[in-house]
């Protein structure tokens, strides 16, 4: 998480640590519309071709290691151990995939680019796929809500910008296959803000986060598999409320589990109603409070 000053505006910025690594300010501090334009194109006959692809700072959504792990046809637990280094996010402690540059101190190539580019194109990482543009979160001071907006990220080695190819933000997002990640992703990025936010705090609540509570937003953001055999193999449908589709859906789908994975830690971390226990479930555990406390 970065914050950043905004001129002439009173509000509060996040930005989703995903842009490239340090290269002086290469933020560019307007707030993008969807439909703002700008000059941009990435081909092999650009100078700076593969050069972005080296020493890059790219921490992985969920959805890039699922589509990812899909791509190279191994188990996520494989790709992360191959291809990642974990790391504490910003602030917030929690830990995040970053995905593993060769070379001395990370300084080297991608593990899948090559001459020709990106080995896995189709797949690529959504920060990837978002450059050159960064994705912001802005809260209004005084306002819950928070909005999602674009900003340029102008970089000195990249010679894309020189180019005249000219598109507005949301063609070119489109262009990127953005959309197939947000409703898998959102729930991620939601909980890094909001812990980011609250860091000052020393965690939500004003409490630290316990490592097994950072362990669980590990395990349901890399590794779907181990997550469902988690969902399937303990109380979890005991404990809350989930439809019969939805559990169904659950025992196939990746996609529709890690949505409910975050939802399910929105509930334990910050106590949103994003899903519910169980009435007799809850019962218990009030029952069990008051007994702790001393109340008849």
């Amino acid at each position: 998480m970065a914050e950043t000053e905004w001129p002439n505006q009173d509000f509060q910025v996040e930005m989703f640590d995903g842009v490239r690594g340090a290269d002086g300010n290469p933020v560019q501090p307007v707030r993008l519309t969807p439909d703002d334009a700008f000059c941009f194109s990435c081909h092999r006959d650009v100078p700076c071709w593969n050069v972005c692809c080296h020493g890059a700072d790219i921490t992985l959504s969920p959805m890039d290691i699922l589509r990812l792990s899909r791509h190279l046809a191994i188990e996520a637990s494989d790709f992360l151990v191959e291809y990642t280094l974990p790391a504490p996010w910003g602030a917030t402690e929690l830990p995040v995939a970053k995905l593993k540059m060769g070379g001395d101190e990370g300084k080297g190539p991608c593990p899948f680019v090559s001459a020709g580019g990106c080995a896995v194109y189709l797949d690529r990482p959504v920060t990837c796929r978002y450059y050159p543009l960064g994705l912001a979160t802005v809260k209004m001071k005084g306002d819950e809500d928070k909005h999602d907006f674009h900003f340029l990220v102008k970089e000195s080695h990249c010679q894309g910008h020189l180019e005249d190819q000219e598109q507005t933000v949301s063609g070119f997002t489109a262009e990127q296959g953005i959309e197939a990640y947000r409703d898998v992703d959102r729930g991620w990025m939601d909980i890094l803000m909001k812990t980011a936010s609250w860091a000052s705090l020393g965690g939500p609540f004003g409490r630290d986060i316990p490592p097994s509570t950072r362990k669980m937003f590990f395990m349901v953001s890399t590794d779907a598999g181990k997550f469902r055999r988690f969902v399937f193999a303990t109380k979890f449908l005991d404990t809350y409320e989930i439809d019969a589709p939805a559990i169904e859906a659950i025992e196939t789908d990746d996609e529709a589990l890690l949505m409910l994975g975050f939802d399910w830690l929105k509930s334990v971390m910050f106590n949103e109603p994003a899903l519910v226990m169980k009435e007799a479930v809850l019962q218990s555990a009030i029952a069990g409070a008051r007994t702790d406390l001393g109340a008849g």
